[in-house]
């Protein structure tokens, strides 16, 4: 990731992580015709995140289990980085 992009990517990994989003979603809302901003094809080149068609939806964007244990050690859960601030 490119120090530009590693922040959007880690957003995006951490907003479909929360909840799967429909496809049409997530492609408003991440994919740009800049090709210095590649945050969505980034996230899917990098496997950490994919489409998956599940029954009685249409196609949903989740956090693969790669994005989500980058999220662990790049954006840990609030409670547990003041856990490892303690003596």
């Amino acid at each position: 990731m490119t120090a530009s992009t590693e922040p959007l990517i880690l957003d995006l990994v951490e907003w479909v992580a929360a909840a799967p989003r429909p496809y049409e979603e997530v492609i408003e809302a991440w994919r740009t015709s800049c090709p210095r901003l590649t945050v969505w094809e980034d996230a899917v080149d990098r496997g950490l995140v994919a489409c998956e068609r599940r029954a009685g939806s249409d196609l949903v964007v989740v956090a693969t289990s790669r994005g989500r244990a980058l999220l662990r050690t790049r954006r840990p859960p609030a409670g547990a980085a003041a856990a490892q601030a303690r003596p």
